[in-house]
């Protein structure tokens, strides 16, 4: 299929508009999760030791909670990332700056929208990269498969780093590829190329450290082509190594710093058994199967998800068969192999180094798709250079659409957490509501305030409404988070139903039987009101959240100023 220059670049535009329309379709609809609330405070100049916690606040108090603080600098940002998060600061500056910039009265969408972008960049960068790398269709393609890719189309509707770091790794894999054109053809070495894949690899290690592997997999997969070369080109490499080392030197210590922490333990198996073992295979089958088809299945009823799941398989099925033919065609064409072997060694390179993750240092990476975005566009790249001459293309690109229909309307890909659904429970009756969150971690923190923020949203309608919720610290153990808890001046009065949510592996016989609140104070007296758990009102969204239903004290005696059977 080869189209006039005209409409070649109009069919380019048509894409991005595609993709365009894609990623900002219902962009704020969906909750933030504990992840985005993160990036809300972190880029609208908060720190989580601002917080205000161990008290029960209104709903109103997000507004201050996530309102901008202007003035700040990255270096600033960079050092509360540094200190409470293991990320690097490059994205984080640049969304606060954006932030800055735009000043919006809806902050959701503005946060997102700065993502969503970079997943527009993406999909001309994948154009550019199957350009050089296979020819003007194969970039067309790849461009097509990009637009409407699900996983795309997820990445970019999450207010995180995901989306810049795959367009940085989309470049340097294009950059890489003239390399090696330069390599194979002996050509006149364009030294400008090679320092312009360091500084695009430089820049993806200070946005996701995740992008190690890239840079990795990269050197790797180049590494081969420069056996038995001049010796000019093995000078260009070293200059170009260098000046990514060099750039990289002073965030080194913070790297190894972050590697130790304990924020990515959730990572590690509970237990692991021999089929923990077998998890990270199909798990990535899994993420790879969510690159190109994602239909609902999850919270539907048993006969839609299964036959949903029944059409993935017979639609990987086909597609695998016309991968084959397409590849052996492609193979054919001696011009092509090079950029074959250098995509799929790079994208096997970074599979090995998952695998090693997983099995070496015990760090299940599999287990969260999004994960996946360090090579994905290595796997776009080649599926649409063995798609490029055949009409399968077209079943493809329509699936695709018809998928990232379900990502914008919330169908699959659903939130973390369910906060949505954790909402709509603990507003399940008319009385008024208190949630409290117990905390070790800012990511804790983040899991309540996703909670509250979408209390809010249920109760928008009201000025102020009936809800109360309070982030209450348990780094001392549960005992001492019940008394805190007892001791705050609480302004809802009886009957009142309080929600705890606790660390995940929480049973309902771990948290006490029952609790004493204050209630609202008189003039003459501060009346309490007992709590008492309820055991038919516990759920599981990751974290468990219990009900506690509290009625005026009638009588009070000293067993009751003390949680009963507190703590773990």
């Amino acid at each position: 299929m080869n189209l006039k220059p005209r409409n070649h670049y109009l069919a380019l535009a048509a894409l991005l508009l595609l993709g365009l329309s894609l990623r900002f379709w219902q962009l704020d609809s969906k909750p933030l999760w504990l992840d985005e609330v993160l990036t809300g405070l972190f880029t609208r100049g908060h720190s989580s030791q601002d917080l205000p916690l161990n008290q029960f606040l209104p709903l109103s108090a997000l507004d201050q909670i996530f309102s901008f603080q202007p003035n700040q600098t990255c270096a600033v940002l960079t050092h509360r990332l540094a200190t409470e998060s293991v990320h690097p600061p490059l994205f984080f500056c640049l969304l606060y700056g954006w932030m800055d910039w735009l000043r919006p009265e809806n902050w959701i969408w503005a946060m997102r929208a700065l993502p969503a972008l970079f997943g527009v960049a993406a999909v001309a960068a994948s154009y550019w990269l199957n350009r050089v790398a296979f020819s003007p269709v194969a970039g067309l393609l790849a461009a097509a498969l990009m637009a409407v890719s699900p996983f795309a189309v997820y990445l970019s509707q999450e207010a995180r780093h995901y989306t810049l770091p795959m367009l940085m790794i989309t470049l340097a894999l294009a950059a890489l590829v003239q390399m090696q054109q330069d390599l194979v053809s002996q050509k006149r070495l364009r030294l400008p190329i090679w320092l312009g894949w360091s500084l695009l690899n430089l820049l993806g290690l200070y946005i996701h450290y995740f992008c190690l592997l890239a840079f990795i997999a990269q050197v790797a997969a180049l590494s081969v082509w420069l056996l038995r070369k001049p010796t000019r080109y093995w000078i260009a490499w070293g200059l170009s190594l260098g000046a990514v080392g060099l750039g990289y030197l002073p965030w080194i210590p913070m790297l190894i710093g972050h590697f130790s922490r304990p924020e990515t333990n959730w990572l590690i198996p509970y237990k692991p058994d021999w089929l923990d073992r077998l998890e990270p295979i199909y798990q990535t089958l899994a993420g790879w199967t969510l690159m190109v088809i994602a239909l609902p299945v999850e919270n539907q009823p048993r006969w839609i998800a299964a036959s949903m799941v029944l059409i993935t398989l017979g639609f990987l099925v086909w597609l695998v068969w016309q991968l084959r033919v397409g590849f052996r065609h492609l193979w054919q064409e001696a011009g092509q192999r090079p950029a074959i072997l250098l995509i799929a060694s790079f994208t096997g390179c970074i599979l090995l180094q998952f695998f090693a993750i997983v099995y070496l240092l015990d760090k299940d990476l599999t287990v969260v798709p999004r994960y996946n975005f360090v090579y994905y566009p290595g796997i776009c790249a080649l599926l649409a250079a063995c798609l490029s001459r055949s009409r399968a293309a077209l079943v493809l690109i329509g699936v695709g659409v018809l998928s990232s229909l379900f990502v914008v309307n919330g169908l699959v890909f659903q939130k973390s957490y369910h906060p949505t659904q954790v909402a709509r429970r603990m507003a399940f009756e008319p009385q008024p509501v208190a949630m409290v969150m117990t905390y070790e971690s800012p990511q804790e923190i983040a899991l309540g305030l996703s909670f509250a923020l979408e209390l809010r949203q249920l109760y928008a309608a009201q000025p102020d409404p009936p809800v109360r919720f309070a982030l209450i610290d348990r780094s001392a153990g549960y005992s001492q988070a019940w008394r805190t808890l007892e001791q705050l001046d609480q302004p809802l009065a009886p009957p009142l139903n309080l929600w705890a949510v606790a660390s995940p592996g929480m049973r309902t016989k771990e948290y006490p039987q029952r609790l004493t609140l204050n209630a609202p104070p008189t003039d003459t007296t501060r009346p309490k009101m007992r709590c008492q758990v309820d055991p038919d009102q516990l759920y599981r969204q990751g974290f468990p959240y219990q009900l506690f239903r509290c009625l005026p004290l009638v009588r009070q005696s000293k067993a009751s100023s003390q949680p009963d059977g507190a703590g773990l």
